[in-house]
């Protein structure tokens, strides 16, 4: 919005605007107050006129318009509604989608379908699901002919009550799924209890759930077994990525889901019987070879791949979508590589993606030097560009080094910084760039080096580096020398340096940071990284300081420490953690704030006279400051209350992923009642409620519904 403060001078007439010149204009000052005063007024009057609408409303006029036409929120949103922090616009966000108010009116003219049921999870939770009839699953005796019946009437139930065929691969394959078509006999318990939940009943209707996101490679490449030439991977890291559907738009809001209109895991079966679906460019997933030219789809053939058994014949390409798996005939794998296009499932935006991150509005005055096709080939000319550059115009201590694409960058990376600069190393929107570093030298370690090299005005402040959106593997980042801040945003340092093709760590023992007598302080936020070692001189230097926000940090294997000092001793640093996961010991000097996070380790503090912990679970035996609210110490039965998730390894689709079978107290146990650690700000369990609040409305009448996890 524009303001034109002379506005109203102008309209005055010319002896007034003369005389008030003559004066020094006290005239003019008096009508850009008033001018100013209008604008604001006008804008108000505008804003109450969009207010009026829910496309155009404010988030937290959302209930209020919901309450016109009898849209029922959370019992106890009250604290939220009336909230101005950023967390409460995120809560309310959860509570009151815009789009399920927007459709209220419709949706109870359709009340009662299944495609209804569908439309309400993802307006209500942002989950794609699938809704099920349990009845129509029932197995049903088939009725004895009388004479004179229509034998129309004995067809009707002819594909029900049958014995399931051992042929039928595909029905076998969808056993117990959100597509099973084989009939069950009858479970009396109801699908909606929270004992015992039954699922094949006359009234029961399952809505199946997709809490796993399906988040895209494009054109990567792939990863090549070392002593099997034709053997490749479609996860660079070489481990197993079962790989999930790209999902197909329904053709109509009638139109109940089936598998290619959620994010499911690709079958075997599914992939062989409509490979055209799957594969191919701008779908599920792609191969290709020398470049970007894709392997025909008349090469594909889908098989298991466990144990590498199967072998490929001649003009074939065989893949495994279970196992993320791509196999090439003996003589026929390409010498210049493979890249794939693929989705994986994750939960959350968190660590390197390809998906879109806030970036701060760019700045004329920053220079950008960009690396990729087209561009520099590698990071480190970048950087002595930069270098140079900087030295002939002090304005160019502040920059920017992007990656253009979604490759893989080997090479030697040494970032010297003086005092004032400050260095972006990110990833473009749209692409992962992936940082292998490999064993180079023989006689020093091969890590990531930041040095500060202390040269520079002496007023100047301490430089900082900030990495974005990028996946660094293979090695450690070491920070050292006089640095002032070192941030990590959406990216991710592989816990363990690298993985097996069972997603287990192979250097579970090594650090992903290294702090060596630096003052760095490490921001952390929304990104995965491993072990935190911290080797300073606690005579010389202050304490680091350690700030953990939304972020997964990992030490890797059972009984490691994650945050460390030398010979495992704690760490000289000060340790701060907001909506984290951490999975291992934590060895510090000191803490600030511990809040909405898991610490599934031991939590030994040295200086316990300051800091806090809050909303938080912590590994019984930990030594802490003062604690409020945390678990298990707040509840009854401390025993029962442990973190349960569905993958506790970095490259498993369900990483740090809190389970169904989460206690209570983890999965609802943060400030506002959402989960504690890293996936806090996904707000699951309102979701969840909201979602059940919905079913109750608008499920037929006399059925039962439940909302069944399907990932």
């Amino acid at each position: 919005m524009t303001h034109d403060f002379d506005r109203l001078y102008e309209l005055l007439p010319s002896v007034y605007r003369r005389r008030d010149a003559e004066q020094g204009g006290p005239l003019k000052a008096l009508l850009e107050v008033i001018n100013e005063q209008a604008d604001l007024l006008g804008a108000d009057i505008d804003q109450l006129y969009e207010d009026w609408f829910i496309e155009t409303c404010q988030d937290w006029v959302t209930p209020y318009l919901g309450d016109l036409v009898g849209y029922r929120v959370l019992p106890g949103s009250g604290e939220t509604l009336a909230g101005e922090s950023e967390e409460a616009r995120r809560l309310l966000a959860a509570i009151a989608s815009r789009r399920d108010v927007a459709h209220t009116v419709g949706n109870r003219r359709r009340k009662g379908t299944l495609a209804l049921l569908e439309q309400l999870a993802a307006d209500v939770a942002g989950w794609p699901a699938r809704a099920v009839e349990f009845r129509r699953l029932l197995g049903v005796t088939q009725a004895v002919r009388l004479h004179g019946r229509d034998p129309r009437a004995d067809r009707r139930r002819l594909h029900r009550g049958r014995l399931a065929g051992l042929h039928e691969i595909d029905a076998l394959d969808r056993l117990d799924g959100p597509f099973d078509r084989l009939a069950h006999t009858v479970d009396v318990r109801r699908v909606n209890s929270a004992r015992g939940r039954g699922k094949h009943d006359i009234p029961a209707v399952g809505l199946y759930v997709w809490r796993l996101r399906p988040y895209s490679i494009t054109h990567g490449p792939a990863y090549c077994e070392d002593r099997a030439r034709t053997h490749f991977t479609f996860s660079i890291l070489g481990n197993d990525t079962p790989l999930l559907t790209k999902p197909v738009a329904e053709p109509a809001p009638t139109h109940v889901a089936d598998e290619t209109n959620v994010p499911a895991f690709i079958r075997r079966r599914a992939f062989a019987e409509r490979t055209a679906h799957y594969y191919g460019p701008g779908k599920s997933l792609c191969v290709y070879r020398n470049g970007d030219e894709p392997v025909p789809l008349s090469e594909i053939v889908p098989a298991d791949l466990s144990g590498w058994r199967y072998t490929p014949k001649r003009g074939q390409v065989a893949i495994d979508p279970v196992l993320g798996r791509i196999a090439f005939p003996s003589r026929g794998a390409p010498d210049t590589g493979v890249w794939v296009s693929y989705h994986y499932g994750f939960s959350d935006d968190l660590g390197g993606g390809e998906y879109m991150r806030p970036q701060e509005p760019p700045d004329a005055k920053v220079k950008v030097y960009r690396v990729g096709p087209g561009h520099r080939e590698r990071i480190m000319q970048a950087v002595e560009e930069w270098r140079r550059d900087k030295a002939e115009h002090a304005e160019h201590r502040e920059a920017i080094i992007e990656l253009t694409d979604t490759g893989a960058y080997q090479e030697q990376i040494e970032i010297p910084l003086d005092r004032g600069d400050r260095l972006t190393v990110r990833a473009a929107q749209g692409a992962r760039p992936v940082l292998r570093l490999l064993d180079w030298y023989s006689n020093r370690p091969d890590a990531l080096r930041l040095v500060g090299t202390g040269q520079g005005d002496p007023k100047a402040p301490l430089p900082r580096i900030v990495f974005d959106g990028l996946l660094i593997t293979g090695r450690s980042v070491r920070v050292q020398g006089p640095i002032g801040q070192v941030v990590l945003r959406h990216s991710t340092l592989v816990p363990g340096w690298s993985l097996d093709e069972h997603c287990h760590p192979e250097h579970e023992e090594e650090a992903s940071v290294e702090l060596f007598d630096t003052p760095a302080c490490l921001q952390v936020e929304r990104s995965i990284f491993g072990t935190i070692l911290v080797n300073t001189d606690e005579v010389a230097h202050e304490p680091n300081r350690i700030w953990l926000s939304d972020s997964i940090l990992d030490a890797a294997g059972e009984g490691l420490a994650a945050v460390t000092g030398p010979d495992d001793r704690h760490a000289h640093a000060v340790f701060n953690a907001r909506r984290s996961t951490v999975l291992g010991q934590v060895l510090t000097h000191a803490i600030g704030l511990v809040e909405n996070s898991i610490v599934d380790g031991k939590l030994l503090v040295a200086r316990r006279q300051s800091g806090c912990v809050r909303f938080s679970y912590l590994r019984p035996g930990s030594r802490t400051p003062p604690r409020f609210h945390c678990e298990p110490d707040h509840s009854k039965a401390p025993r029962r209350v442990v973190p349960r998730f569905t993958g506790a390894r970095y490259g498993t689709p369900g990483y740090a992923q809190l389970s169904q079978s989460c206690p209570e107290e983890i999965r609802r146990g943060a400030e506002d009642g959402a989960e504690m650690g890293a996936f806090h700000d996904l707000f699951q369990p309102q979701r969840e409620d909201n979602l059940r609040l919905r079913l109750d409305e608008y499920t037929p009448a006399g059925c039962d519904a439940g909302i069944l996890i399907a990932t």
